[in-house]
């Protein structure tokens, strides 16, 4: 009996480490492409999924080009998600694949023609995450 309660503290232990795995599965769209949809999950201040569909396999995975949010991790990282999420979330975007960047894409994502990096430093968001600052 003791060895299945250690059992169970492990799987609730490591649960909510499942549960920040982004759900996006879709094919990277090649670097120039375009691609759009509304935006189906935010992973911290500048990632994001966008997808036509409500099936995961179809979402992409896009690292914002022209915004460096702090790290999820870091200070300033859950604020800087949750400003995303305030500017994005439900709204069709406009990207353009620049390059792939592990497994995601790295694009310029507009919503009626703002850049979201535009949008969240209007929103006052803060930029100060791994990579080059500046717009692109």
């Amino acid at each position: 009996m003791k060895g299945w309660g250690l059992v169970l503290a492990t799987a609730l232990l490591a649960a909510p480490a499942v549960a920040l795995a982004d759900p996006c599965e879709g094919a990277l769209p090649a670097p120039g492409a375009r691609f759009d949809g509304p935006v189906r999950y935010v992973g911290d201040g500048d990632s994001l999924c966008v997808g036509r569909s409500s099936d995961p396999s179809t979402w992409i995975e896009v690292r914002i080009s022209d915004f460096y949010a702090p790290e999820l991790h870091s200070a300033g990282g859950r604020a800087a998600k949750t400003m995303l999420e305030d500017v994005v979330w439900r709204q069709y975007l406009q990207c353009r694949a620049i390059k792939h960047s592990y497994d995601r894409v790295v694009a310029r994502c507009t919503i009626d023609g703002a850049s979201l990096g535009d949008l969240l430093r209007a929103r006052g968001g803060v930029e100060g995450g791994n990579g080059r600052g500046g717009r692109r």
